[in-house]
């Protein structure tokens, strides 16, 4: 039986199973995590941070456009999706600054 450094290559071993070879790429826990969720999103300033485009409801000239708008993650890397949120809170400042209203 080979020897193995990890548990589960040693688990499937001790199973029956024959040249097992595991991998490590050596990340740590919280090394690539994505923290989301601390400026809720929502139409009443009493229970949410943000409005719908972003933007502070207490100071009208800040948005997050990071993961704190977004409660939680799917199963993906939410890059993307900052980078829609992002431009659409853009166009949306862009358009209140030509307005006079930012």
């Amino acid at each position: 039986m080979q020897r193995h450094d990890g548990i589960r290559g040693r688990y499937v071993e001790c199973r029956g199973f024959q040249r097992v070879k595991t991998y490590d790429r050596g990340c740590n826990p919280g090394l690539g995590i994505h923290e989301m969720g601390t400026a809720r999103m929502g139409r009443d300033p009493k229970t949410s941070v943000l409005n719908g485009n972003n933007q502070l409801h207490a100071v009208k000239n800040v948005f997050v456009t990071d993961g704190a708008f977004m409660t939680s993650a799917a199963c993906v890397n939410p890059s993307l999706t900052y980078m829609a949120f992002t431009a659409r809170a853009a166009n949306f400042a862009v358009a209140e600054l030509k307005k006079g209203n930012l």
